[in-house]
């Protein structure tokens, strides 16, 4: 069986008078498999047992995901809080214990979901995403989690099979081992996209990994059709190291106006040159695209449009509990930031503010405690702050 009808009964081949069809989304993500995270906080007797190096990412097949999964609920059940109360609404499922410490999340995952969610529910840019879910339980989470935030879902196709899964586990310094399970989750195909997707929208967000490397370059060519912008994120400095010779096919294309790459990415990016650091990396980047922007974890980050080059340090009040979605988070500020027509150093500050409101609390998701904490710091720093409907 192929993909069945789109979601919200936006079926293009439907020739029946309908209403009007709402404003195309401003923003899209392209996340070819839609990915549910579990996120626990555990100690290191339980990382000790995990197979492969701690801080990691390595994928893992269903049963391994299983086994680890039941291992983190046998480690929280034996902590000294006995039992766990399982809460869960419309935004993310939760198991917490008596006292109220978060132990288990369960949302909506993915590098480009989290930011699209972060645009959406955190500065009300419209935002729909492109991308399959399974026909299971876990692929309705993922549809009732990014639609209970905003995000149009007119382009998310469900096919027959598992959603992809990842676990997440955060140690006591808001360090994560990842886990994710993949290679069996239905997913997005190049010759399922269609211009209707694309069109009307101004920005295509996606994440390079060489096992979506097709769908990305058909997403990019319509994309570039459409007149969007199209911003990457470089993924993770193992993907740079291993697959290096497309990504660097897909930079010199000229197609990518906007560059995302943390400090590991950047220098693997330039490994085996004299001086493969950062700065260096972000002048490779710049030449290729509009912007390009390298985050530096807690020294802040430094990005280039045109001759402009702009260093923005961290926000210094954040307390890392999780960083996982630091960088996307930071992506989606950055990004309102160039919507709403921002300075460079300008979309730098509000990326700053938006990736530091994240690792406040556990999982992807910025908390509503975290986004009046985010607001806060944008007034503090003169920036417009969104003005999002309640």
């Amino acid at each position: 069986m192929g993909a069945k009808p789109f979601l919200n009964n936006h079926n293009h081949n439907n020739n029946e008078a309908t209403a009007p069809a709402p404003a195309p989304p401003l923003v899209l993500g392209l996340q070819p498999a839609a990915l549910i995270d579990h996120v626990a906080r555990v100690d290191w007797s339980l990382l000790d047992q995990v197979p492969g190096d701690r801080g990691g990412s390595l994928p893992v097949a269903i049963e391994e995901l299983e086994l680890i999964l039941s291992m983190v609920k046998t480690h929280i059940n034996g902590s000294p809080n006995e039992q766990l109360v399982i809460k869960s609404d419309a935004k993310s499922h939760f198991q917490m214990s008596p006292d109220d410490q978060l132990v288990m999340k369960m949302l909506a995952g993915g590098s480009i979901a989290n930011t699209v969610r972060g645009l959406s529910a955190g500065f009300g840019v419209s935002c729909g995403i492109i991308g399959a879910y399974g026909d299971n339980e876990q692929g309705q989470l993922f549809v009732s989690n990014m639609s209970s935030n905003g995000v149009n879902l007119s382009r998310l196709r469900m096919k027959n099979g598992p959603t992809g899964q990842c676990v997440c586990l955060v140690d006591d310094l808001g360090n994560r081992t990842m886990r994710p399970c993949l290679s069996n989750a239905v997913k997005v195909q190049a010759d399922d996209l269609t211009r209707d997707d694309f069109k009307g929208s101004k920005w295509l967000l996606l994440r390079y990994g060489i096992f979506n490397v097709e769908v990305i370059q058909a997403a990019i060519k319509i994309a570039k059709q459409e007149g969007l912008f199209v911003s990457m994120d470089l993924a993770s400095f193992e993907m740079v190291r291993k697959f290096k010779k497309p990504l660097l096919e897909l930079l010199e294309s000229g197609d990518i106006d906007l560059c995302f790459a943390n400090e590991d990415e950047a220098t693997e990016l330039l490994r085996g040159e004299q001086n493969a650091n950062p700065e260096v990396a972000l002048e490779f980047l710049a030449k290729h695209c509009q912007w390009a922007v390298v985050t530096l974890g807690p020294n802040g980050c430094i990005a280039k449009h045109g001759k402009e080059i702009v260093q923005v340090p961290a926000i210094g009040e954040s307390k890392a509990i999780d960083a996982t979605g630091a960088g996307d988070l930071f992506a989606s500020g950055f990004i309102y930031g160039l919507v709403k027509g921002l300075s460079l150093e300008e979309c730098c500050k509000v990326g700053s503010c938006s990736g530091g409101s994240v690792i406040r609390s556990l999982g992807g998701e910025v908390t509503p405690e975290n986004l009046q904490w985010m607001y806060k710091q944008m007034q503090i720093k003169g920036l417009p702050v969104p003005d999002i409907p309640k």
